[in-house]
């Protein structure tokens, strides 16, 4: 059995990474691996207490060895961290795996992260700096992307669904 993952699922926040990748790995019969909750265990607490407590930079450092090992080791499918793409180094692992975009435009993203609980990027004017976040991860996401979802005014099973069929050889 392959150590890799069948599908990594990147997008912005509020794409539905955690919540289609559950559909997505139920659907499939593997298990679900998200790097957020990953560092959270390793560290301790949650995310927004790292950024608090240790800074971004410490939890992009966390976040970088929590993608490594989980491309390396998760056979299931894998969501990454919203920010996961802006670190060269997980780009750069990401060449050669079957990487999902999740799209998402800003007033579904708006909606689905209930502006900014528990976020830390999000804490000061949340739908001004989710635009500014999506705006300049999007190019990012296209880079990784072996292939583009896109989730608005979808229910993660029909996303589930649709991965699903792009993952059949």
């Amino acid at each position: 059995m392959s150590t890799r993952p069948v599908c990594v699922l990147v997008g912005a926040p509020g794409s539905g990474k955690t919540t289609v990748g559950e559909a997505l790995a139920a659907t499939l019969g593997v298990a679900f691996r998200d790097t957020d909750a990953d560092i959270e265990e390793l560290a301790g607490k949650p995310i927004p207490e790292i950024f608090v407590d240790e800074g971004e930079e410490h939890f992009r450092t966390l976040e970088r060895a929590a993608v490594a090992a989980a491309l390396a080791a998760h056979p299931g499918v894998l969501a990454l961290g919203g920010g996961a793409v802006l670190a060269e180094e997980n780009r750069a692992a990401l060449i050669g795996h079957t990487v999902v975009h999740l799209s998402v435009e800003l007033p579904d993203a708006v909606k689905r992260v209930g502006l900014g609980a528990g976020r830390p990027l999000l804490a000061l004017n949340p739908r001004a700096t989710l635009k500014h976040l999506m705006e300049q991860r999007r190019p990012l996401y296209a880079e990784v992307a072996t292939a583009t979802v896109v989730t608005d005014g979808r229910t993660p099973e029909e996303i589930a669904a649709e991965i699903a069929a792009l993952l059949k050889p």
